[in-house]
């Protein structure tokens, strides 16, 4: 009974707030180059799907990158702030500060200092991606439960050890929220990097659609690119709760 409650109540809402949206457009007879009913968005996205297709897929290639750099170095450097607590100290502060950055402010000079465009969109998707992962894996690194550390140590176990064994699944879940969060923020990251960029062309991405049929008044194909973006989003959000429930439900509180 959750489960389908958990699935139909959100759909209900969902049905509602476009029925209202697409009764609203009919019935005060808002033209479409304000505000375009879901009916003609949906039209729209199905004649130019073609044509934003490859901008969609561009855009998944930056945040997939973005994710999977941001996961490896965030993993890599969490652990290595577990193993010296001089390194955490010292390191630290700056991925905060490269955190509280607006990523709007520095993305022009990463696009300027980087000779691949492709390449300076991928290092802004993954600054805005980076931190929760370090934050989230570091914390999991650091709550391993005193007691357990205690019976390692009493059974000499080696540094390597404690960490592949106690450590590591420790940080499992908070490596998972983290890599959920990410997700999404890598995404974000992608599409601000374009739209600084100001790219253009048949080869950029969303966000350089969405400019384009912003400057043409072409609002249904801007909301049509614009759902793209988000049902994109909540993809990378489903798989990779999906991923977590899998590697966490036999074992974690969570997942069960």
């Amino acid at each position: 009974m959750n489960r389908a409650l958990r699935i139909l109540a959100p759909t209900i809402v969902g049905l509602l707030f476009l029925g209202g949206w697409e009764w609203l457009v009919q019935a005060r007879d808002i033209p479409p180059y304000i505000l375009p009913g879901p009916v003609l968005i949906g039209q729209t996205l199905v004649r130019d799907w073609a044509s934003l297709l490859p901008s969609l897929v561009i855009t998944a290639q930056i945040t997939f990158a973005a994710l999977f750099v941001a996961a490896t170095l965030g993993l890599a450097l969490a652990i290595l702030f577990a193993q010296s607590r001089v390194v955490e100290m010292s390191l630290y502060p700056y991925a905060v500060i490269l955190q509280v950055t607006p990523i709007v402010a520095i993305a022009p000079l990463i696009i300027i200092w980087a000779d691949n465009l492709w390449l300076a969109l991928l290092i802004c998707a993954w600054i805005v991606a980076f931190f929760p992962i370090l934050a989230n894996t570091t914390t999991g690194l650091n709550s391993v439960d005193p007691n357990l550390r205690d019976l390692f140590r009493l059974y000499r176990a080696s540094r390597w050890q404690v960490l592949v064994r106690l450590q590591l699944p420790t940080a499992l879940p908070y490596f998972l929220a983290g890599l959920r969060i990410s997700g999404g923020l890598s995404l974000i990251g992608a599409i601000v990097a374009e739209f600084v960029a100001g790219t253009g062309g048949s080869s950029s991405g969303l966000a350089s659609r969405i400019l384009e049929t912003g400057y043409q008044l072409q609002i249904p194909r801007m909301f049509a690119a614009l759902v793209l973006v988000s049902a994109f989003g909540i993809l990378i959000f489903l798989c990779l709760t999906l991923v977590s429930h899998l590697l966490l439900r036999r074992w974690h509180e969570e997942a069960k």
